[in-house]
């Protein structure tokens, strides 16, 4: 929320979508307080776009159903290591997002200095691939859990941008007296600047 609160004071009043909300700080906070707050959760056997009994809209963020330019903020927490094809879904989040809009995420950056690395993939076919013994995180919507699909290090700021043409900034906040210090704490904000080209 610092991260937020420090690039858009005013987010408000803005338009935003977050993916896969985790039902407490940040995610209950821009609910709350945000007017143009909208949220999604991903239900792989569930026609996209539509509305789950759990309450979510169900979308895909490597194949969103939003127009274009729709949102002026994206909002991920710790889910951008679990899509199969970032390429894809990080291209996807730029064309819903306005110029001048950010996607502000966090991601764990466990290989910090290191090449990212990826652990899982799909192919050809559409069945996953295993590069590395399977690992899996917390689902807010699923018992079985989250695929760990990469491990992310610092060359994710040029891998977006190849993927999307969005420039990003790490942002390493460490403030004890707002409970804030922690392992794996950095806040990415990739931002639209307006008018580019989406690299091929």
């Amino acid at each position: 929320m610092a991260a937020i609160e420090l690039f858009y004071p005013e987010w408000r009043s803005l338009k935003v979508h977050e993916s896969s909300p985790c039902g407490r700080g940040v995610s209950v906070k821009m609910k709350g307080e945000c007017t143009g707050y909208t949220e999604s959760q991903f239900y792989p056997d569930f026609p996209r776009g539509a509305m789950h009994s759990q309450g979510f809209r169900c979308e895909d963020l490597e194949n969103l159903t939003f127009p274009s330019r729709s949102f002026d903020l994206v909002v991920t927490q710790d889910v951008m290591e679990h899509v199969l094809n970032p390429t894809r879904a990080f291209a996807e989040v730029a064309r819903i997002l306005k110029p001048g809009g950010s996607h502000i995420f966090t991601v764990p950056l466990v290989n910090k200095a290191q090449p990212s690395e990826v652990r899982a993939k799909r192919d050809s076919n559409g069945s996953i691939v295993y590069l590395q013994p399977a690992e899996y995180h917390e689902n807010p919507v699923s018992s079985e859990g989250s695929l760990v699909s990469m491990y992310w290090g610092y060359d994710i700021c040029e891998f977006i941008f190849k993927a999307s043409g969005l420039y990003t900034t790490i942002v390493y906040i460490d403030d004890i007296s707002r409970g804030i210090r922690a392992e794996l704490i950095e806040v990415l904000v990739s931002k639209k600047m307006g008018g580019e080209k989406t690299p091929q």
